[in-house]
């Protein structure tokens, strides 16, 4: 099962509890049930909300946290917190409730089933958010590498920025579903497809295009030894590349 796929399942769980949140709300017969029932749901919940949707983060647990400012509990500000603590409404002169502490719950609770309902359309941006900014720092660490590579053997250096390279070509290509039928594409066969899909300009396609043939010098044992501006100029191209072409 994919991320996306688990993300999902657990957003039908905490929805498919809203039933029984809800019935245990209703009433005051097992307050204590109710508590136990929903500090669950909620532990998994604020994980998913933090998550996905950070920036409504405070609204959500507004609905269950007591603010700490709050001098004076009334209608406006009684939160789920103050139901499973079995504090209740303030009476008036008629000894009546001022609010009716289950309907204002049930409130509460499903205003943050509504906040986790929301969810289910940002599962796969933000994934696809943290998978790029994760690959960026990967890149990032292997062109690193490379400089570091090129003491010890141009070669070793010039190959592996030309990976990062190709890897990066391959993912815009995935990210802009173009259909390339060779199995195994080189960097010339992305570069050209990418070039006519209009993905960027003839300019960065005659770069793309010199960075693998430099590419293609440090691959072959037997072709002459690649110069240390071609090595610089490779993996300050790629640098280039992958931090302008999407």
């Amino acid at each position: 099962m994919s991320t996306s796929e688990e993300i999902k399942k657990e957003l039908k769980a905490l929805l498919d509890k809203q039933k029984d949140l809800i019935q245990l709300a209703e009433k005051n017969d097992d307050i204590l049930k109710f508590g136990t029932t929903y500090q669950r749901w909620y532990s998994r919940a604020y994980k998913l909300v933090e998550s996905l949707a950070p920036e409504r983060l405070t609204e959500f647990s507004s609905y269950y946290l007591i603010d700490p400012k709050r001098k004076v509990t009334d209608a406006g500000n009684y939160v789920i917190q103050d139901y499973i603590k079995g504090i209740g409404a303030r009476i008036d002169q008629f000894d009546q409730p001022l609010w009716d502490t289950n309907n204002l719950t049930m409130i509460r609770v499903m205003n943050q089933l509504q906040i986790i309902g929301s969810l289910s359309s940002r599962i796969d941006s933000v994934l696809q958010d943290v998978t790029g900014h994760l690959f960026a720092e990967l890149q990032d660490s292997e062109l690193k590498a490379a400089v570091q590579l090129k003491k010890i053997s141009k070669r070793a250096a010039g190959a592996l920025a030309g990976v990062v390279l190709e890897r990066h070509l391959q993912r815009t290509v995935k990210n802009h579903k173009i259909t390339i039928r060779k199995k195994s594409p080189t960097i010339s066969d992305l570069n050209d497809r990418l070039k006519q899909a209009a993905v960027y300009d003839v300019p960065t396609w005659r770069k793309i295009q010199l960075l693998a043939d430099i590419r293609n010098l440090c691959s072959h044992q037997k072709a002459s030894e690649p110069t240390d501006d071609q090595i610089d100029e490779l993996i300050s191209g790629v640098n280039l590349v992958i931090k302008s072409v999407f």
